[in-house]
């Protein structure tokens, strides 16, 4: 499976987006999908997921509250919406899936990866 990251770019501190990450080349169904973002210089940390059967969502603490993580099957897509965006925000985020994934917060965990997106939240 190919995976297609995107919606990423500048927003102002408050503002929203939202990251789509769209599966090709097989169905989501029976993933456990995940988004990590990546600071300069840091290694990839883990942002949120969703557990294969859709009904557990895990956060990280600093998002938890304004960071949404949702799944459209019908369109294959994973979706990461980010509300009351803050500067500390600003990395590049990927996204990731594992088939019959638990949604682990470990990059290891992942077998799938798309490419990054940028977000910059300017202050």
């Amino acid at each position: 499976v190919q995976l297609q990251a995107s919606g990423g770019g500048l927003v102002q501190a408050g503002g929203s987006l939202r990251l789509s990450c769209t599966a090709s080349g097989n169905s989501f169904a029976n993933y456990s999908t995940a988004w990590f973002r990546q600071f300069p210089e840091k290694e990839r940390e883990f942002v949120a997921s969703l557990h294969w059967k859709g009904e557990w969502a895990y956060y990280t603490d600093s998002v938890r509250g304004r960071f949404a993580v949702s799944t459209d099957s019908a369109r294959n897509t994973v979706y990461l919406q980010m509300n009351n965006l803050k500067s500390e925000d600003t990395a590049i985020y990927y996204c990731a899936g594992q088939p019959y994934g638990t949604g682990a917060s470990r990059s290891n965990g992942y077998v799938y990866w798309g490419q990054g997106t940028q977000v910059t939240v300017s202050s």
